[in-house]
C-alpha cells in the first residue's frame, strides 16, 4: 500500500511509485504508434478517411466509461471489504489479549497468544497461496494434512479454552466471551476466503478488456482527419486513462497480493506480533513496520 504525503503538482505529474503507468506503458505506446501510422496514411490518402464519423466513438466512449466505473467500484468494494476484515482481525486479537489477562503470566496464556499469532500468519499465507505450514510453525505445531490450517489453529484454540473451562481455570461466562472472539475470527477468515476465491465474473471482465482494446485501436481512424498529427497525443491520453483504469481494477480485485496498491498484510502481521509479544512480557520486539520508498508491504 502506498503511504506518502500529498504530492505537489510536479509530484503528481512525474511520480511513478504506486502509479499504474509502468504496467500499461507498452500497451499505450503501441496504440500511440498505431495512431501515428494511421495519421501518416491519412496524410498520404485523405480520401480514405473523409467519411469516418466520430459520433459513434463518442457514444461508445461514454458507455465504456460508465461500464468501467461499475467494474472499478466492484473491485474497490472488494479491496475495502478486505481492509475491514483485516482490521476486524486486529480488533479481535487485541480483545483476546486483554481478556486472557485473567490467566496471568501462565503457560496457558502464552500458548493461547502464540496460537493467535500462528492463526494470523497462517491466514495471510492461505490467502496468498504461500506455504502455510512454514508460516504457522514458528508459533504452533500443526498437522500439514489438515485441509484448512488456519481453521485448525482456531480449533486448537477452542479446544484449549474448553479444557480451561472444564478445569475451572476460567468461568463459564469468560469461556463464552472468549469463544465469541474465536467465532469472529472464523468469520474474518470466511470473508477473506470469499473475496479470494470468488473473483468478478470472467465474461464481465473479458467484455470490458475487449471493448477497451477495440475502442483504443479504432479511435485514431475517427480522429486522424480532423486532428491530424495531434491524434497520437490524444490517443495516448485516452489509452492511458482506459488501460490505467482497467489495470487498477485488476489490482484491487485481489487485495491480498503483492502489488504496490494491495493491502499491507506484512505490516499488519508485524503489528500483531509486536503486541502479542509485548503482552507476554518480551522486551526484544520486532521493528515496527515502516514504508520503504513510500510502500508499506
Amino acid at each position: 500500500m502506498i503511504v506518502r504525503p500529498k504530492p505537489n503538482v510536479l509530484g503528481i505529474l512525474f511520480s511513478l511509485k504506486g502509479s499504474i503507468a509502468k504496467r500499461i506503458a507498452w500497451r499505450s505506446l503501441l496504440v500511440t504508434l498505431l495512431a501515428s501510422v494511421i495519421v501518416l496514411v491519412e496524410t498520404l490518402h485523405p480520401a480514405y478517411f473523409s467519411r469516418v464519423n466520430a459520433t459513434p466513438f463518442t457514444l461508445l466512449g461514454l458507455s465504456l466509461s460508465i461500464f468501467m466505473s461499475f467494474r472499478n467500484n466492484a473491485c474497490y468494494d472488494r479491496w475495502w471489504e478486505g481492509r475491514k476484515q483485516l482490521g476486524q482481525m486486529i480488533i479481535e486479537v487485541r480483545s483476546l489479549i486483554r481478556e486472557t489477562q485473567v490467566l496471568g503470566d501462565t503457560p496457558e496464556r502464552a500458548g493461547l497468544l502464540h496460537e493467535l499469532c500462528g492463526f494470523a500468519h497462517g491466514l495471510i499465507a492461505h490467502l496468498r497461496h504461500e506455504d502455510e505450514v512454514r508460516a504457522i510453525q514458528p508459533w504452533v505445531t500443526v498437522h500439514p494434512s489438515h485441509p484448512n490450517l488456519p481453521d485448525s489453529v482456531l480449533q486448537m484454540l477452542g479446544a484449549r479454552l474448553c479444557v480451561l473451562a472444564r478445569q475451572g481455570v476460567i468461568s463459564e461466562w469468560r469461556y463464552t466471551q472468549l469463544e465469541a472472539r474465536l467465532v469472529s475470527l472464523s468469520q474474518v477468515q470466511a470473508s477473506c476466503e470469499r473475496i479470494k476465491t470468488t473473483p468478478l465474473p470472467f465474461p464481465y471482465t473479458l467484455l470490458l478488456h475487449r471493448t477497451i482494446y477495440l475502442f483504443c485501436i479504432l479511435l485514431p481512424f475517427a480522429m486522424a482527419e480532423p486532428l491530424g498529427w495531434l491524434t497520437p497525443v490524444f490517443t495516448a491520453i485516452v489509452s492511458y486513462t482506459f488501460f490505467g483504469l482497467d489495470a487498477i481494477g485488476d489490482e484491487l480485485e485481489d487485495p491480498f497480493g503483492f502489488d504496490e496498491n494491495d493491502l499491507p498484510c506484512d505490516a499488519i502481521l508485524r503489528t500483531l506480533e509486536r503486541e502479542i509479544l509485548a503482552a507476554l512480557g518480551e522486551a526484544d520486539l520486532p521493528a515496527a513496520p515502516q514504508p520503504v520508498d513510500y510502500v508499506l508491504t
